[in-house]
């Protein structure tokens, strides 16, 4: 029971997490068909299917993600400099919690547009520049390098962003998805539940994760220097980041749909990305290394490792990983909070009290009773 490791909490159509076989499935499709093309917006919709009476065709929703970018700006605008000297995540949690509840399908659509919104905004007024407003005419993701750059994104970047986002937009009851839903279970709304989810995935055991995986790729520098650090780094008991996952028991099939990004985003490009070499490198290296140290345990690569190379290669600071992550993972959780609604279910486990026996106070005599 400990973690609730292996205890069934909810039963779901969003999305089902094989750990054994090394597949991830979204509303009956393989999480690698949907990377290879799918756009977020149509991954979205997926997930929010039946969810909303109101859900606008499929056809119509990337319009009105698009319209809800520009609400959740002309919100924001006027607060994004006070909150932008605070780490990233923080800042756009501090926003989020600005945005009204309201209309249930009006606030998920502001909510799933807002990480985008708010991560392009604090990243550009943290640099000196002036915040860029969304165009609701662009994809979610074309949309989102735009505004964090102040131009145009090839088409390339943008669709890597789009197979990012769409490669974590759920993955069964996580941390964060299962505080979503203990949130939503009370009636909160939709807010709460996000911000829920939110301050779970900041967690460095859940999504706070990938920015470290680019300090030990730094910290390797060349690929003829991996296996000399790793070994270091294992004799002081630190583990390897992008390595073993507490479900999966082979590879993280994410990994895979992240490495096959960046390969034709290097293709697109010409060249390989950033850290892409030495990424390879190290995680060949690393896999050999763990199988030798570690031969009783399941260490393979997880979709951390070739996250932070991917946004890396985007241009993401390392300290916005995880709002990056959320850009594409709100649409899950507001997902798993309508499901968790519908069921009208109060979420309430139990505890096992293991602490003392209660004790029983010695009884003495008061003065008055002894006739005082």
């Amino acid at each position: 029971m400990d973690g609730l490791e292996n205890v069934v909490v909810a039963e779901t159509v969003l999305s089902d997490v094989d750990g054994a076989g090394g597949r991830l499935v979204i509303r009956g499709v393989p999480v690698e068909v949907l990377a290879d093309g799918t756009p977020f917006e149509a991954t979205a919709w997926l997930l929010l299917e039946d969810l909303f009476e109101d859900l606008p065709a499929e056809g119509k929703f990337a319009a009105r993600l698009g319209q809800a970018r520009a609400e959740a700006f002309a919100a924001s605008e006027p607060l994004i400099g006070a909150v932008a000297s605070l780490p990233p995540v923080d800042a756009i949690r501090a926003l989020i919690a600005l945005l009204p509840d309201g209309h249930e399908l009006d606030a998920a659509l502001r909510l799933i547009a807002a990480p985008a919104v708010f991560t392009a905004a604090v990243l550009r007024v943290r640099a000196g520049e002036p915040a860029v407003a969304p165009n609701p005419a662009l994809p979610h993701a074309a949309d989102a390098l735009r505004m964090m750059r102040g131009e145009a994104a090839e088409p390339a970047k943008a669709k890597a962003l789009d197979a990012y986002l769409v490669t974590i937009i759920d993955h069964g009851l996580n941390a964060s998805t299962f505080a979503a839903r203990v949130a939503a279970s009370t009636g909160a709304g939709l807010g709460s539940a996000v911000l829920a989810g939110l301050s779970t995935l900041k967690g460095p055991l859940h999504g706070g994760a990938p920015g470290p995986v680019i300090a030990m790729l730094d910290g390797i520098g060349k690929p003829d220097r991996a296996l000399a650090w790793m070994e270091a780094a294992l004799d002081r008991g630190e583990r390897l980041m992008g390595f073993g996952h507490r479900i999966y028991r082979v590879r993280d099939p994410r990994a895979d749909a992240l490495k096959r990004a960046l390969l034709t985003l290097s293709e697109a490009m010409g060249r390989r990305p950033g850290r892409l070499a030495l990424a390879e490198a190290v995680e060949t290296t690393a896999l050999a290394l763990l199988k030798r140290r570690k031969p009783d345990r399941a260490l393979d690569t997880n979709v951390e490792f070739y996250t932070a190379v991917l946004l890396d290669a985007l241009g993401f600071p390392a300290d916005a990983f995880t709002c990056v992550f959320a850009m594409g993972r709100t649409a899950g959780w507001i997902a798993h909070a309508r499901e968790q609604r519908m069921s009208g279910r109060l979420i309430r486990p139990q505890s096992r009290y293991v602490g003392p026996a209660p004790k029983t106070a010695a009884r003495s005599s008061s003065p008055r009773s002894a006739g005082c």
